[in-house]
């Protein structure tokens, strides 16, 4: 008989800590997408706040706190940690979407610098703030960033590109490095 042994997507390619940079994996308990029915956008939201303390995040926000987040995904809204109360089922179409995504936490210093070397968006501190979201890319691959901190984003992708965004991630991480060894080296 077969036995089968659970891994978290990115389980044996993180941690990776290079310069001033760290990216870890975030396993939350459960991600859920939520679709609001048709008119039914406010009354999810109070259902979710009375639930789950957060209000149904605004366009490219989020909501909640580590362990129990509200996430915008564009169309769905995407529950992270908290396994959804069976009352937003009155409000919204529910789907587990645990098993599909892959969510890593990059940190430190350098954020801004590693983040411009993969995303076509401008993801300086000054202009993409704590709270916000956005869908876009990290080199060839659909993700959405959340902005945990000044120096703090997580990054969701496909479970099945999970070694990509790490290698990906860590290739920039190491020309931040590079650079900043050089220039005090000099």
């Amino acid at each position: 008989m077969l036995d089968l042994v659970a891994k978290s997507p990115a389980d044996g390619l993180v941690p990776v800590a290079i310069g001033t940079m760290t990216l870890d994996e975030v396993a939350p308990s459960a991600i859920t997408f939520l679709t609001a029915a048709k008119g039914q956008e406010a009354a999810l939201s109070a259902a979710l706040k009375t639930a789950h303390g957060m209000a149904l995040p605004a366009a490219q926000r989020a909501t909640g706190r580590d362990g129990a987040r509200a996430v915008w995904f564009g169309a769905e809204v995407a529950l992270v940690g908290a396994v959804p109360d069976p009352s937003l089922s009155d409000h919204a179409a529910i789907v587990d979407q645990s098993d599909a995504w892959c969510v890593l936490r990059l940190t430190g210093d350098d954020l801004d610098a590693v983040l411009a070397r993969l995303c076509p968006v401008d993801m300086r501190g000054s202009v993409f703030k704590r709270g916000y979201v956005v869908r876009s890319q990290l080199q060839h691959m659909n993700v959405v960033y959340h902005k945990l901190s000044e120096n703090a984003v997580d990054i969701y992708g496909f479970r099945s590109m999970a070694a990509t965004l790490v290698h990906d991630l860590k290739i920039a991480m190491e020309s931040v490095e590079s650079i900043s060894w050089c220039q005090r080296s000099l």
